[in-house]
């Protein structure tokens, strides 16, 4: 999954609820809190999905900078983080209650680590504790090199619908590249295994990789398409702050090269039948992420694990939370009801910025009445950015729809920072 990161307002430590208390009490607590009147007028609620931080993985990867960490399977430790999974979900109800979830999404790290006995306690208690919608989307990260096909048999028959497969390349000499633990044989058989269990699945593929042609990212796709894969997740590969790639840069295409594989891309998923819906995503008709998409509209969702990030409304205010991110630390924190290191409001004037950050990502747009619904503020707050966005020729705007241009969807960084408050 494409990790959100809190922006806006600067976040304040909060390890308790105001008064000084922790836990489900204290929790509810700060449900009331958020209850009060506030600056926004939200005049109904966002669907709400819920996130699941899996921070464990065999090796890490040397472009990764997600909140991951290597681990031996350990069965004792696995007993004690899905313990303060529930504890964590149980202390947040308060926050969420009478609500629905539509999506789950267990990311990681590499979830598909958990045992299948493991996953099945995990899913149990979100149906003993949420009340989740007969539809709901049950995404479950996993790598090849972690597949057995036995295990995955049961973690469909313990609920998971949907399985996002990283499989980032099928050239072993790039995934070589790029640290991870399978080969090309691996990634194959991956996809096989989802295949013959699940009838909905993506795959992870990254383009712009070290020394990569044009014609093996060409080959890349050619093999993904093979599978016929109901969604595909598309990505240039960049160099994130804080990674070995980072301090160890390897040799890359060039910007025009680049340029090349991304009109490939394009031209290949179109002919092939998938639908290019937001800036990574390629879906078959029917088969758009539902998780991803409540992100880019600007939906809720609740994060449990170690780093898990929460979006939260209220009728008046939006709330933020980040939990501790070090698994340990977490544990050691949840234990004492405080898992929760920052919490914050979005501030009036961020509201703005935030929602366009996340919507102009989707290639057809959105309906102006949907910033007025999901902000509780009204278009005026950022009137002055639209127009001069579209005096650019960045952004196509009437009463019905507002989208990124073409010119818009190339320069999105700039698009979108033309929406921050002054």
């Amino acid at each position: 999954m494409i990790p959100i990161k809190p922006v806006g307002s600067k976040p304040v430590s909060t390890p308790s609820s105001p008064n000084g208390s922790s836990g489900v009490s204290g929790a509810a607590g700060v449900a009331l809190q958020y209850l009060q009147p506030g600056a926004l007028n939200l005049s109904a609620l966002p669907p709400l999905s819920l996130y699941i931080h899996w921070p464990w993985c065999v090796r890490k990867c040397p472009y990764c900078d997600f909140n991951s960490h290597e681990a031996k399977a350990d069965e004792n430790l696995e007993e004690a983080y899905l313990a303060a999974l529930r504890a964590d979900l149980e202390m947040s109800l308060p926050l969420i209650w009478g609500r629905k979830i539509y999506t789950v999404f267990i990311g990681g790290g590499t979830p598909s680590l958990m045992s299948a006995a493991g996953l099945d306690r995990l899913l149990s208690d979100l149906r003993t504790l949420l009340p989740l919608d007969g539809a709901c989307e049950i995404t479950m990260e996993a790598n090849p090199g972690t597949f057995e096909a036995e295990k995955f048999k049961s973690y469909r028959a313990s609920g998971i619908n949907r399985l996002s497969i990283g499989i980032q390349s099928f050239n072993a000499q790039h995934l070589k590249a790029l640290g991870r633990i399978h080969d090309d044989g691996e990634a194959r058989r991956a996809v096989e295994i989802a295949q013959a269990n699940f009838d909905n699945f993506n795959l992870d593929l990254m383009y712009a990789l070290p020394s990569q042609t044009l014609d093996e990212a060409r080959r890349d796709l050619e093999t993904a398409l093979s599978f016929r894969p109901p969604h595909l997740s598309l990505y240039h590969l960049t160099m994130e702050p804080n990674t070995l790639f980072a301090k160890y840069p390897p040799q890359l295409p060039d910007d025009d090269l680049s340029a090349d594989m991304q009109d490939l891309v394009a031209e290949m998923t179109a002919t092939a039948g998938y639908g290019h819906y937001e800036v990574s995503a390629y879906a078959q008709p029917g088969h758009q992420a539902r998780h991803n998409l409540n992100y880019w509209q600007f939906g809720d969702y609740l994060g449990i694990g170690a780093g898990a990030h929460s979006k939260l409304s209220f009728p008046h205010r939006v709330l933020r939370q980040a939990r501790y991110k070090q698994p340990k630390t977490y544990m050691e924190q949840m234990a004492a009801g405080t898992p929760v290191q920052e919490e914050h409001e979005i501030g009036r004037g961020e509201m703005g910025f935030e929602f366009m950050l996340n919507a102009l990502r989707l290639q057809g747009g959105f309906s102006p009445n949907l910033f007025a619904e999901r902000t509780g503020t009204t278009m005026n707050t950022i009137e002055k950015a639209l127009n001069e966005a579209e005096s650019k020729g960045l952004l196509y705007r009437d009463h019905l729809l507002i989208k990124p241009t073409e010119l818009g969807q190339r320069f999105l960084n700039d698009l979108q920072q033309m929406f921050l408050a002054d």
